[in-house]
């Protein structure tokens, strides 16, 4: 649905995760084991990846200005539980945040979450305004207003409602 380019960095596996599932249809690719293998979810871990999933949303609708799609359990709650170190080159002495261990989920989501806070790229990540989509999209536009995945779908439908909404019905 979205065409827009993707996030950058790590943020597109965090827009990678949030747009697994296609509300508009319910076709969830975590439902497959394909699905859950992409992102290294245990068999045992898919309830807590669809908690995450749903609070990440639920952070790109606020960066967009919208309530949350239902109730979740807070993302700073959830990303309390992911842990992280800092590497340090010694060679340069740059410091990057790294997952504590090999890397679940929880941790590299933390980690693209903490290096977007850095870049200042992290509230551009946004979830779509529409009510039946809610896809993550990277906001690129010069003054970070963007509202929907994509200005010519959800956009375009948006205008439309607006539109037939305001024009006098004929008998």
């Amino acid at each position: 649905m979205n065409d827009r380019a993707p996030a950058p960095g790590g943020l597109v596996l965090v827009q990678a995760l949030v747009n697994t599932v296609d509300l508009e249809t319910g076709a969830d690719s975590l439902d497959t084991p394909e699905g859950r293998a992409r992102f290294a979810i245990p068999d045992d871990g898919l309830a807590d990846t669809l908690d995450l999933r749903e609070s990440l949303r639920a952070t790109l609708l606020a960066h967009a200005g919208h309530p949350p799609h239902r109730p979740v359990v807070p993302l700073g709650d959830l990303l309390a539980g992911a842990p992280l170190l800092l590497r340090v080159d010694p060679a340069d002495g740059s410091a990057a945040p790294a997952p504590a261990d090999d890397g679940p989920l929880l941790s590299r989501v933390a980690v693209a979450v903490a290096e977007a806070l850095t870049a200042g790229t992290w509230l551009r990540l946004k979830a779509c305004e529409a009510a039946d989509c809610h896809w993550a999209y990277y906001d690129r536009s010069p003054a970070g207003r963007g509202r929907w995945c994509s200005m010519s779908v959800c956009g375009a439908r948006a205008k439309m409602r607006r539109y037939r909404s305001t024009k006098p019905s004929t008998p």
